[in-house]
């Protein structure tokens, strides 16, 4: 299991971790009530902390951010000589959470998406792991919250009996959404990325010879061209750039960032 310390990549702090040691992080945090935010960050996830400090100082605050893409692995090896052998990606993560949740009797509750996809990853999970208890799912609004809006969604979360909580309101909206909500909610909250769709079977995944070289982006941009080519046409050259001035020592990437001057209440 590794669940090392937090390492600098272009200004986002990144926990060297493999699935292992997020596995027993979080299910750890869920028996003991305990709060944590958590975020599986590809490239996209980090460029929006490297280019925004107010996303940045969210990020590097969070309590665990997984190197969910393999450039983001790679990164914490050639930069620190991690011993990560394999990305902790958010979609199996999600998997591997639920399938120990069901052994150990941890009730679960998912957030985000549209109705029809979580009726049909209710539908996956039970054929998969028969005894999960799913305590809630709720759809996203697709909108930012009131204050008591919020308030009354952690309310809903907490009294449904859930010991942890999976967000998929896309990036960066899930890891505001876990930021701001981890002070109003006694269980770990992990942002999972593309999880919904991919365990719903409504968006297909990348074969795994595709992931494991680093070029699921491309994949994805095959599949959904009109909405992800802003996002890899520009902040893919953008991280490789930033990574090699870090890389060969020209650069030094402050991690600060600036506290928000506002809460987003993205639902």
């Amino acid at each position: 299991m590794i669940h090392g310390e937090r390492k600098n990549v272009v200004g986002v702090l990144v926990d060297v971790i493999d699935y292992e040691g997020a596995i027993e992080y979080v299910i750890r945090a869920a028996r003991e009530r305990r709060p944590a935010a958590i975020s599986a960050l590809a490239v996209h996830g980090v460029m929006t902390g490297a280019l925004d400090r107010e996303h940045k100082h969210r990020l590097n605050h969070l309590d665990v951010v997984l190197p969910d893409g393999q450039p983001v692995r790679w990164a914490l090896n050639l930069l620190y000589r991690a011993p990560l052998r394999d990305r902790c990606y958010g979609p199996n993560l999600t998997l591997y959470l639920c399938e120990r949740a069901a052994k150990e009797g941890l009730p679960v509750f998912f957030y985000g998406a549209t109705s029809s996809i979580l009726s049909a990853m209710r539908t996956n999970l039970l054929r998969r792991f028969p005894g999960l208890q799913i305590a809630g799912m709720e759809p996203s609004k697709f909108r930012r919250l009131n204050p008591q809006e919020k308030v009354e969604l952690a309310e809903r979360i907490k009294a449904s009996g859930a010991t942890m909580v999976f967000v998929g309101l896309g990036c960066p909206r899930q890891e505001v959404f876990v930021y701001e909500f981890r002070d109003l909610l006694p269980m770990p909250a992990l942002a999972v990325g593309a999880a919904f769709p991919f365990i719903a079977g409504e968006v297909r995944q990348a074969p795994r010879w595709i992931q494991d070289m680093g070029m699921e982006w491309f994949f994805r941009l095959c599949m959904e061209p009109r909405r992800l080519w802003r996002r890899y046409v520009y902040l893919n050259p953008a991280y490789v750039a930033l990574l090699t001035l870090q890389l060969l020592g020209l650069r030094r990437y402050e991690t600060d960032g600036i506290s928000p001057s506002q809460e987003l209440l993205y639902g």
